[in-house]
């Protein structure tokens, strides 16, 4: 990982401690208000948008281990393994652009495939 943290790679550190402690409200706060988060279900605009879809994966979370983190003074990527309630071993990358301590646009990449067949299973 990189050894000199520009801004954005501090901030989306922070951000990324903060939700996988499950400190969810602490995350939200490296989170601006009209960002823009694109992600395997689509795009989201607006904090609360945000917290609608992150909110739910936090509080399914059972393990996480950050893999890399690179970033300067506007762009950070964090690639980390998770594990879920419903679903072991679901991989994850973001992208974040950061302006004044806050995350305005963010990249998330992950595979939707087993969170999809975990939810159909568990409906039946």
């Amino acid at each position: 990982m990189t050894e000199n943290q520009g801004p954005a790679l501090k901030t989306a550190l922070a951000y990324h401690r903060a939700w996988t402690s499950h400190n969810f409200e602490h995350a939200m706060s490296y989170v601006a208000e009209d960002i823009v988060c694109q992600a395997p279900a689509g795009r989201l605009v607006g904090a609360e948008a945000f917290r609608g879809f992150m909110g739910p994966f936090v509080e399914i979370l059972t393990r996480s281990n950050l893999v890399a983190a690179f970033g300067d003074d506007t762009t950070a990527v964090l690639v980390y393994d998770t594990d879920t309630a419903p679903v072991k071993d679901a991989p994850g990358a973001e992208c974040h652009t950061v302006r004044d301590g806050k995350i305005t646009r963010m990249r998330i990449i992950f595979d939707r495939l087993p969170f999809e067949a975990a939810r159909r299973a568990a409906a039946e």
